[in-house]
């Protein structure tokens, strides 16, 4: 099957946040703050670019998506931040309505490609097990018979870790939630045009047959204090020790002391 990942960065849509803008300028303004920018690149580093690279099947197109007018100087740190995952495909779009966009570039990908496409998407601070694609691939082989029968189908891993990369190492919890945007994706049939992107992802099961699993450590859901999504971690929380270090770095390829070489004298 095609594997298909989308990964929107601090592209400026008309819709898709639940920060809200009253005009596209303003959300232009708030994207390419500098401090924010700082932010996200650093998590995109630290945390999404290792869990991909680390891959155990690495047949899988990751599209990261840009706006036009994304500052010079900063398209080029992400250009050369892709260059180390090679899956990378950067697409530059004008700002449009969230949901047909990235539906578009999604099937855009998929032209001459008669087989069928698990979609997944991530935010940019966000991780995935060295295994995600590799069972996620097996789960939808394992019910094809299912997924023949369905436009759609819906994978879902439940369990993983919400962690928040500081100078210090990882902070972070175990956690487990339905229908989350890392550990999801959708497969669609040969030719269908609706995508991942056509639902709100905590609705799938309304529209869809949906495979949820327990598999335990499957991704990292990312925060920071520029997280649009709200989420937050508990009180629960700390500072990981080094068997929690030892975790990271062998299920998602992620490493502390990388992390805090990049995080080193940030706040």
């Amino acid at each position: 099957m095609q594997v298909l990942g989308l990964c929107r960065f601090s592209y400026p849509a008309i819709g898709g946040f639940q920060t809200e803008h009253e005009t596209i300028e303003e959300r232009v303004r708030f994207l390419y703050e500098k401090e924010r920018l700082d932010e996200r690149f650093r998590a995109f580093e630290a945390i999404t670019l290792p869990s991909l690279k680390a891959q155990s099947d690495p047949d899988f197109t990751l599209i990261v998506v840009i706006g036009t007018d994304m500052p010079g100087a900063r398209r080029e740190q992400l250009e050369a931040l892709l260059k180390g995952l090679p899956q990378t495909l950067l697409r530059v779009m004008p700002p449009g309505r969230h949901r047909s966009v990235m539906g578009q570039i999604i099937n855009e990908a998929r032209q001459g490609d008669d087989r069928a496409c698990i979609q997944f998407r991530m935010d940019d601070d966000d991780g995935v097990a060295c295994d995600f694609i590799a069972k996620t691939r097996a789960v939808a082989q394992d019910t094809a018979a299912l997924i023949a029968r369905h436009r759609l189908t819906a994978i879902d891993f439940t369990r993983g870790h919400i962690a928040q990369p500081t100078a210090r190492g990882i902070v972070a919890e175990p956690t487990a939630r339905q229908y989350w945007v890392p550990s999801l994706s959708v497969v669609a049939r040969p030719r269908e045009t609706l995508t991942v992107m056509n639902f709100n992802h905590v609705k799938l099961w309304q529209f869809m047959p949906t495979i949820t699993l327990k598999d335990p450590d499957m991704y990292v859901r990312g925060i920071s204090n520029w997280n649009d999504s709200g989420v937050r971690s508990s009180a629960q929380a700390a500072l990981l020790d080094e068997p929690g270090e030892a975790l990271f770095r062998t299920r998602y390829g992620i490493c502390a002391d990388r992390v805090r070489e990049i995080y080193r004298g940030v706040p």
